[in-house]
């Protein structure tokens, strides 16, 4: 173990130990003994204690790289709306602490198979329609074409240029370009509602009274296919294509949309591109930069999917041709 090993956990446990000590005085208690529940890809952690014969999560924000006002703000958002997200119970900002209400442990990830989403992706698809007709995106950050172009430029430097040593040529630079145009385009012409921005199975939770919505604290208002992309492209289970057109045409009339069945087909392959490139270059980045290996695991999934939709699109058939290439593919 190095010694900037041994640092950070010595000082990820004097946190822990100041986070057991707010919780109590926030509490009226002597102590509280916490239980880990998981960290992410971010630097949030979370932990289960009880108190007053219930269970309460308490979330670890280190402020200094995490801001968790966003997280109060769109927690209140997705509740004014009639949606499941936590009730926060007390939340110190200047210290990174929050105490929020526990939803258990049964993500939808457990939950979703072949066999049983027919019977829970109507329950799902439902939230996407409560937050695309309900919640209010006024005054969140909007998914500019700056952002959105931000994003596709991870795959180019963190996948391509860092995980697979991959530099563009004057003429692949040129079809990069392109394809990012093509993709902003698409998502900036929809209707702009309020988006989670990781609505998948495990940020999902099985409660008496529905799903239970986490990890919207980088909410932002964008495009309504997103959130309803982010689902079906899963990191666990690859959807044969038949079944994504027929969930695309379901959630079609629920959403707030005008346009034609094929239009929205586009809108939602399309995004599912953009999203998916991002998504590779953050796994890549999650190792390079972050130290973060186990993500790399998940690229070839995402990969394929890319490869599964450039070919059903003409004017993507450069980026297709380049990324079959063995010195692009993972």
């Amino acid at each position: 173990m190095t010694e900037n090993t041994t640092n950070a956990r010595q000082a990820a446990d004097q946190r822990k130990r100041a986070a057991a000590d707010w919780a109590a005085a926030a509490m009226g208690l002597t102590d509280v003994d916490l239980t880990t529940v998981s960290a992410d890809a971010s630097f949030r952690r979370y932990f289960r204690f009880p108190a007053a014969n219930r269970s309460i999560v308490l979330m670890d924000a280190p402020p200094e790289k995490e801001n968790s006002a966003p997280f109060i703000d769109i927690a209140s958002r997705l509740r004014s709306a009639g949606l499941k997200a936590p009730a926060i119970l007390e939340f110190d900002l200047d210290l990174g602490f929050g105490l929020l209400e526990d939803f258990g442990d049964t993500l939808y990830r457990e939950l979703i198979t072949r066999q049983s989403a027919g019977e829970i992706f109507p329950d799902l698809f439902a939230v996407l329609e409560g937050m695309a007709h309900r919640v209010e995106s006024a005054g969140l950050p909007h998914y500019s074409e700056t952002a959105l172009e931000k994003e596709l430029d991870l795959f180019t430097d963190w996948y391509l240029a860092r995980q697979r040593q991959r530099s563009l040529s004057s003429g692949e630079r040129a079809t990069w370009d392109q394809v990012c145009r093509l993709l902003t385009t698409s998502a900036l012409e929809q209707p702009q509602v309020f988006v989670h921005r990781d609505f998948h199975s495990c940020n999902l939770l099985q409660t008496p009274d529905g799903p239970g919505i986490i990890d919207f604290q980088d909410g932002v208002r964008g495009p309504v296919s997103y959130d309803f992309v982010s689902l079906v492209w899963d990191r666990y289970i690859s959807w044969p294509r038949e079944q994504l057109e027929a969930w695309m045409l379901e959630i079609h009339a629920g959403l707030p949309v005008e346009c034609s069945a094929a239009e929205w087909i586009r809108w939602c392959d399309w995004m599912g591109l953009q999203r998916n490139l991002k998504i590779v270059g953050i796994f890549a980045r999650l190792k390079h930069r972050d130290g973060k290996d186990g993500y790399v695991e998940m690229i070839p999934r995402f990969y394929r999917y890319l490869l599964d939709v450039l070919p059903l699109y003409p004017e993507f058939r450069d980026l297709h041709l380049l990324l079959e290439q063995d010195s692009c593919a993972p």
